[in-house]
């Protein structure tokens, strides 16, 4: 309440105009919160916030006009193979055949509205993806720091930025500690930009180009150093990025690899169909059938060749696999991911946050030549500093800088902050420190944020005589070349060999034990020093931090050596740290550090890379050179990252992981896939459902095309028999888009299998319709192709011809319904429990078998497909004959099975 006085306290400026403050870079900071009305340091009150957003509007570009509905709909009809189709409803109608004319226009409504809802569908998914990764933005109302959406910002906003950070909106700087922001996404710029308070100058008020205003910060920009404060001066389409935002929008997303396969598939199907149409052509020519009739039946059977509900099937089971990863903690934002992560080979996985909880701990504090225990748990602050007795000032000064060169702030439900911060000023308290109240007694004049490449964070404070005292923390083995002098039992000592070998002896201790190892440093200076070059330190302590391992880190190690995915450990932590947590999880291998990988060549690394388990000590350029060298070896690559300085391995990696908890903008940006939970099971999860995927789309394509040959085969062959046609165009098309959709769909959301983490991963180089499974599409459509050619031919010789020609059009039919079983079971048993886990399945089918008994016994049923009634014996001889396409394949099983048993080649 005390911040949101203040606040009012200020006098306001009405902010009216929606541009906000435009020119605000030439302006010195004190007369931008002016004109904005807003107190740095306390921010916009909840009441102002409101007021100004209904003057603003939300934070956000304007998204392209939508394609209208009834446009979507006639775009189902732009396909040059339902062109053929309404091409062909002309000639019947021209030719007076109204029926099968009227019966193509009816079937390609059905398909298009099909079409239609499952492109519906899927965009509803994916629009539900992009509502779970909605941008956020830390800033300062009414004095207190919080969390909000971007879109709720408004003009005189305080937003918090730090390394890593993406800038929400345009702003002013009002506090700037070694700021760089990557710019290029809007001014090109390939080099970060140096950032700083002061004002622009500019000559004569020439314009000043968006690259030189460097106290102003830019909407979808990225700070990649630095800390920094800005008052939010545009929002949405006001931004430097609004005014360009239609150059900006992004075009549709390229097809996958799996879309290519499949489009290449479609147009050798094509080949194949005009083949089977010029055969058949010649073949009815030659047994004298009309043009007319001829025409029609040749451009269905081309048509029929076609799996044209192929597309749609693949984005729609695409879009629902996505969907429901993200229900399990893992976004998708690339489709094409999908089928990388059906293949991924090795993981590898960040230690902290990833493999472990990220609830940092301080277990152990090593000062003055002596090591104290440190009790209690998680964020909270009971607990003591042990083996401490009489030495409270020693400890006092031993832990000073762990509190004050520090960024975290405990709160009554955890912490805002970096964990392992949080952990240091729990720490402090339970030596008796209070954090907050130090840093407002010793407030900063500076510092250097920290930086993975650095592995070090410093402060400068004022002291009472002028000086300026300077607070490091960071790796030891880092601050060791820093330092000149210990903290000793007896007081501040130069640091001769005799104590760094002790420093290293307990730093090899502590990080044998499973501990994060970080140190303290301190010094008093009579300036504040050049950031490139600190002051002679002095070590004065060193915390020992645990981070246990996620206890479902262990059961999804045990799964990833199941399926043949290697997992490696990457971490900055000590190389004894990471090893002790990789023994723990189960992690194999050498343990390599980062200086290790500095002398190796890229050729030396490819060598060792399948025998590395662990990689500490690890900079963000080593997780690309390690990335090149796995895929050097022909793996296919997870990658996990946060950092701002991970993005470049996150790309360079087949699947890039970000964590979306401790993730950066520019880390999730990067990255294929994000983790709601920054858990590593997840990600293990999402490779299980990557593989159910596939082995769902392997599923459906095989279906679908063993109908189409199947049609193809059965047409041929009557014709070369001398029957009449079995299947009318009408017929056709009726089993292919109507028929066989359902089962189709059904398939596409098939629940995995068991073993499907039991197999290794997949050849990312393999056909989707490799031999075996072209065999097997094949073996099926020439069945179906022999079963209804023989029921045609015997029917005939006991029943009408109208009877017989029914009776094959049932038979094909039911070939379906027996032939998604073979498919469903692509190279396991056919037979067993697995197959009745598919209620959608069983439910569609029995939905087929229901159409089809319409199709045959309702009177305008039979006038639309030119049916008549059948009675139980002949539905009886359909059923049992259409039974044969399963029964084939279990017996070609049976024969792999006793060869496989018997040690010869299946």
């Amino acid at each position: 309440m005390d911040g949101q006085t203040t606040t009012e306290a200020v006098q306001v400026v009405p902010v009216t105009d929606p541009s906000g403050v435009p020119d605000a870079y030439l302006l010195a900071p004190a007369q931008v919160t002016d004109r904005l009305g807003v107190d740095p340091a306390v921010g916009l009150s909840t009441r102002q916030a409101a007021e100004r957003a209904a003057v603003h509007g939300p934070n956000r570009l304007a998204e392209p006009a939508r394609r209208p509905e009834w446009l979507k709909f006639l775009d189902q009809f732009r396909n040059w193979l339902i062109g053929i189709l309404l091409i062909a409803a002309v000639v019947a109608g021209a030719i007076g055949d109204i029926k099968d004319a009227a019966v193509i226009t009816v079937v390609l409504q059905i398909n298009a509205v099909l079409g239609y809802l499952q492109e519906r569908r899927a965009e509803r998914s994916l629009e539900a993806l992009r509502r779970m990764l909605v941008p956020t933005a830390r800033v300062r109302r009414a004095g207190v720091e919080q969390v909000v959406e971007a879109e709720t910002l408004v003009p005189g906003d305080v937003v918090l930025l730090e390394a890593g950070d993406r800038v929400p909106a345009d702003g002013r700087l009002t506090v700037a500690e070694s700021v760089e922001v990557a710019e290029a996404a809007l001014t090109g710029e390939s080099q970060p930009v140096a950032k700083s308070v002061a004002a622009v100058e500019t000559t004569g008020g020439a314009p000043v180009a968006v690259a030189d205003r460097t106290s102003a910060l830019f909407m979808n920009t990225a700070v990649t150093r630095g800390r920094a404060e800005m008052i939010v001066t545009a929002t949405g389409m006001h931004t430097e990025l609004g005014s360009i935002a239609e150059a900006l929008r992004t075009g549709t997303e390229p097809p996958s690899p799996l879309q290519i396969q499949l489009d290449s598939l479609g147009r050798r199907l094509a080949l194949l169909s005009g083949v089977a149409v010029v055969a058949y052509a010649l073949t009815a020519l030659v047994r004298g059938e009309g043009l007319s009739d001829l025409a029609l039946r040749a451009v269905a059977l081309a048509v029929a060749a076609i799996p044209e509900g192929l597309p749609a099937v693949l984005a729609l089971t695409l879009a629902l696999g996505v969907y429901r990863m993200a229900h399990r903690g893992a976004i998708v934002k690339r489709l094409a991911s999908v089928e990388s992560l059906g293949s991924a080979t090795v993981v590898c996985s960040d230690k902290t946050g990833t493999l472990t909880l990220n609830e940092m701990t301080a277990r152990a504090l090593w000062t003055a030549g002596r090591l104290y225990e440190v009790t209690g748990e998680g964020y909270g602050t009971k607990g003591a500093v042990r083996g401490g007795e009489g030495r409270s000032g020693q400890l006092l000064d031993a832990v000073l800088p762990f509190a004050v060169c520090n960024d975290a702030h405990l709160t009554d439900d955890g912490f805002v902050g970096d964990p392992t911060e949080a952990a240091l000023v729990v720490l402090a308290a339970k030596a008796g420190m209070d954090a907050d109240l130090l840093r407002t007694e010793q407030p900063r004049v500076g510092e250097l944020p920290f930086d993975a490449a650095t592995k070090y964070m410093a402060t400068f404070h004022p002291e009472p005589d002028g000086r300026i005292r300077v607070h490091v923390k960071g790796a030891v083995d880092v601050l060791l070349d820093l330092c000149t002098d210990v903290l000793a039992e007896d007081g501040v000592r130069p640091l001769d060999d005799p104590h760094r070998s002790e420093i290293l002896d307990v730093t090899s201790q502590l990080g044998g034990a499973g501990l994060r190892v970080l140190g303290a440093a301190t010094a008093v200076v009579d300036k504040a020093p050049d950031p490139a070059a600190l002051p002679g330190l002095t070590l004065v302590s060193i915390a020992g931090i645990a981070d246990p391992p996620r206890p479902q880190a262990r059961d999804a190690m045990a799964l990833c050596r199941t399926a043949g995915v290697a997992v490696k450990m990457i971490t900055g932590d000590h190389a004894a740290t990471a090893a002790a947590i990789a023994r723990e999880l189960g992690i194999d291998g050498d343990v390599v550090t980062g200086a290790e990988l500095d002398r190796m060549t890229e050729e030396q690394l490819a060598a060792r890379i399948d025998d590395i388990g662990v990689f500490a000590r690890v900079a963000p350029e080593h997780k690309v050179a390690i990335v090149r060298a796995l895929s050097s070896r022909g793996h296919i690559v997870a990658m996990t990252g946060d950092g701002v300085n991970d993005a470049a391995a996150l790309r360079a990696a087949h699947i890039g992981v970000a964590m979306g908890i401790t993730g950066t903008d520019v880390a999730k940006e990067a990255a294929d896939m994000v983790l709601t939970d920054d858990d590593f099971s997840t990600i293990v999860l999402a490779v299980r459902e990557g593989r159910a995927i596939y082995d769902n789309i392997v599923k459906f394509v095989r279906f679908q095309l063993a109908t189409n040959i199947g049609a193809i085969l059965t047409l041929l062959g009557a014709s070369l028999a001398g029957l009449p046609a079995p299947l009318t165009a009408a017929q056709l098309l009726w089993i292919n888009i109507v028929m066989d959709g359902p089962p189709a769909m059904a398939l596409a959301v098939d629940p995995a299998r068991d073993d499907v983490m039991r197999h290794p991963p997949r050849d990312p180089g393999e056909r989707i319709l490799d031999a075996r499974r072209l065999l097997a599409i094949t073996r099926a459509g020439a069945v179906m192709a022999l079963g209804t050619v023989l029921v045609l031919a015997l029917a005939r010789s006991y029943v009408d011809t109208d009877t017989a020609l029914t009776m094959a059009f049932t038979t094909f039919v039911l070939f379906q319904l027996f032939n998604s079983l073979n498919a469903r079971a692509d190279d396991g048993p056919l037979l067993g429990r697995y197959q009745f886990r598919n209620r959608t399945l069983w439910l569609c089918l029995a939905g087929v078998l229901a159409v089809q008994v319409v199709a045959v016994h309702l009177p305008w049923a039979r006038a639309v497909f030119g049916t008549v009634p059948l009675n139980l014996a002949q539905w009886a001889l359909c059923l049992g004959t259409a039974s044969t396409v399963l029964l084939a394949e279990l017996a070609v099983r049976i024969a792999q099975s006793t060869r496989r048993r018997s040690g010869e080649p299946a």
